[in-house]
């Protein structure tokens, strides 16, 4: 299999189908993903804010393996800009910008 695209949805894709075809048994199956950067995720420059649910469920172990998630989500602000200033607007649990529980990571590094 040819994965175009070496960020987090091509990782995803590659890491999830090599996942699958060992647990039925096929060590031999080839996973290849083309990058068009020099390094895998060497063209996304943005920080993210991350929610790890789907990592938990790709790689239970990421923590144990080293996954550079070092920087927890400590606060939230959020606000409204003006010319002249800025409007605090609350930010409560459930809310789509409540990011407790989540990371601060740069999606190149990752």
């Amino acid at each position: 299999v040819v994965i175009v695209g070496g960020g987090p949805a091509g990782m995803s894709a590659a890491i999830r189908l090599k996942q699958l075809a060992n647990q039925a048994g096929n060590e031999e199956f080839r996973v290849c993903v083309i990058e068009k950067s020099a390094t895998v995720g060497g063209h996304i420059l943005s920080g993210a804010c991350l929610e790890p649910r789907a990592l938990n469920e790709l790689i239970p172990d990421w923590q144990e393996k080293g996954a550079p998630l070092n920087t927890p989500v400590t606060e939230d602000k959020f606000a409204f800009l003006t010319s002249s200033g800025r409007i605090p607007i609350p930010i409560l649990p459930g809310f789509p910008m409540h990011n407790h529980g989540n990371y601060i990571v740069r999606m190149g590094h990752f």
